[in-house]
């Protein structure tokens, strides 16, 4: 049984302008100890998707439908009070970037063993021993002195260290990871990365990781869903869909990412722009862009299909979009 299971989940936003479908009938399955990226262009519901998890929403979005499944838990019928409880102790997250997310006024090291207090019934003097453990095995040198630090006085990649210290205090079965390696350089960023890939493995923590980079997907996660317009249009194994995309905005993606190793002209880019979410059109809602697009693709809403080894797709020409990414040599192996 997965750890996390989202089934329909659609978010919307009033605005003066009208209803904002941010998330629009998303769902996927989070098995315990996988990690799963979802990935797409800025703007597709990625984020919404990930803060309506543990019920974090911005002011004014709200979920409008759908469920979401923790350990048998829907959440979507948690009163506040239990969310609280389970942030930090079920389910975690970090956040993209630190500053903004870390207590500035707050020594480092007691926001991570604030924590084990909270949730795990630690003592104070216990609280601050899982602090100083968890600095070192997250890569802090000279712990005693960093646990009395303030944010501002770290680095970028030292505080998004910390985050990820508070994110494990409590042990938690689930990390929500929302683009935590983008403000940072890309040495720290693979660090990070090896890091939260090394802590999966080792506590059995799933973790989602949302990212529009490609490149973070195949380094981190198992499996993945790639999002356009709120919806999941394709999803499954990272290798399977990498190597034969099946639905042409996966291919469109895989195609944009520059290879060293190979001489072009010209970047690959995708035409054209995003749907308004206020105003969604009626059919594929990549069919504008799309050079597969054909007449049916306009008739109505087409459904994300399961095979029966996992693959999903919501694509009606999908066949022949696995064929032109097998004659592409643009396509990751």
């Amino acid at each position: 049984m997965p750890i996390l299971s989202v089934r329909d989940l659609r978010v919307e936003i009033p605005t003066p302008g009208g209803i904002v479908h941010a998330v629009d009938g998303v769902s996927f399955d989070l098995h315990a100890g996988r990690s799963l990226g979802l990935v797409g262009e800025s703007g597709c519901g990625k984020s919404m998707t990930l803060r309506a998890i543990p019920g974090l929403l911005p002011h004014p979005g709200r979920i409008a439908g759908g469920t979401v499944e923790f350990a048998g838990t829907d959440l979507t019928a948690t009163s506040e009070a239990g969310l609280r409880k389970l942030r930090g102790s079920g389910i975690a997250m970090i956040f993209q970037e630190p500053m903004t997310a870390l207590n500035p006024v707050m020594r480092v090291g007691d926001q991570i063993a604030e924590g084990p207090r909270l949730h795990l019934g630690r003592s104070k003097a216990e609280a601050k021993e899982r602090a100083l453990d968890l600095m070192g095995e997250v890569g802090i040198a000279d712990r005693a002195r960093r646990f009395r630090a303030f944010p501002h006085e770290l680095s970028g990649g030292m505080r998004q260290r910390v985050m990820i210290a508070i994110a494990l205090s409590s042990e938690p079965r689930v990390i929500l990871c929302d683009e935590p390696t983008t403000a940072l350089d890309v040495t720290i960023q693979d660090q990070i990365l090896k890091l939260l890939r090394r802590l999966s493995q080792s506590h059995g923590t799933s973790i989602v990781f949302v990212t529009h980079d490609l490149a973070v997907v195949a380094q981190t996660c198992e499996d993945v869903a790639v999002m356009y317009a709120g919806q999941i249009v394709e999803s499954g194994p990272v290798r399977d869909i990498f190597r034969e995309p099946r639905h042409p905005y996966t291919l469109a993606l895989l195609r944009s990412v520059p290879d060293v190793e190979r001489v072009r002209h010209d970047l690959s880019s995708i035409p054209g722009r995003p749907p308004e979410l206020s105003a969604l059109p009626v059919g594929c809602r990549f069919a504008p862009r799309c050079t597969l697009a054909r007449d049916d693709c306009l008739e109505g809403d087409v459904a994300l299909v399961t095979d029966l080894v996992g693959r999903a797709v919501a694509c009606l020409h999908a066949d022949e979009c696995a064929a032109d990414a097998r004659r592409d040599p643009a396509v990751v192996a």
